[in-house]
């Protein structure tokens, strides 16, 4: 300091070495200050796009509350289909009951039904032996009952045609 700029006494810098300091601190506070010019349209542009997604974030917001609205009615409907679906497993569950209880009844009288006509086929069959010596026996009768049937139906042909002859000649009247 006595005339001597350029010397360091005791730790302290010099007048010179002070000044290139803060000349390069300034220089790097300069070049800062370009950058943030340079930044600056940046963030002008970033603002400006920030506030056109404004209106697209408060649709999305309204979308998401329209979401979540639709999403309880959802759960409401899913739980009410989980009620619907319990209800009819237990339907099923009784007829399936029910069914088990029907299936063995029908064995049941085809069992019956099975033995009963077994049994009574059973007994056709041997009362079948007497009942054709019976028949063979009747028969002849029949024959003769057809016979005479059938000649009794002739006559009563013929006394129509001879009907009909005399009407048509006049000779009688009915």
């Amino acid at each position: 300091m006595y005339g001597c700029r350029n010397v360091v006494l005791h730790g302290f810098l010099t007048d010179d070495k002070k000044l290139d300091l803060i000349l390069g601190k300034l220089e790097k506070i300069d070049k800062i200050e370009a950058d943030m010019r340079s930044i600056k349209p940046d963030m002008k542009s970033m603002k400006s796009d920030m506030q056109s997604m404004k209106p697209d974030m408060r649709s999305m917001k309204s979308d998401l509350r329209d979401m979540k609205i639709s999403m309880k009615n959802i759960k409401f409907d899913m739980q009410d289909l989980k009620s619907d679906i319990e209800s009819v497993k237990k339907e099923v569950c009784s007829l399936e009951s029910k069914v088990e209880g029907l299936d063995r009844r029908v064995r049941s009288l085809e069992l019956h039904a099975e033995n009963a006509t077994d049994r009574n086929i059973q007994l056709l069959a041997e009362n079948f032996v007497e009942l054709t010596k019976k028949l063979n026996q009747a028969i002849p009768v029949a024959d003769k009952n057809y016979a005479y049937e059938v000649k009794v139906n002739y006559l009563i042909e013929e006394v129509q045609e001879i009907q009909k002859r005399l009407k048509a000649g006049g000779l009688v009247t009915a």
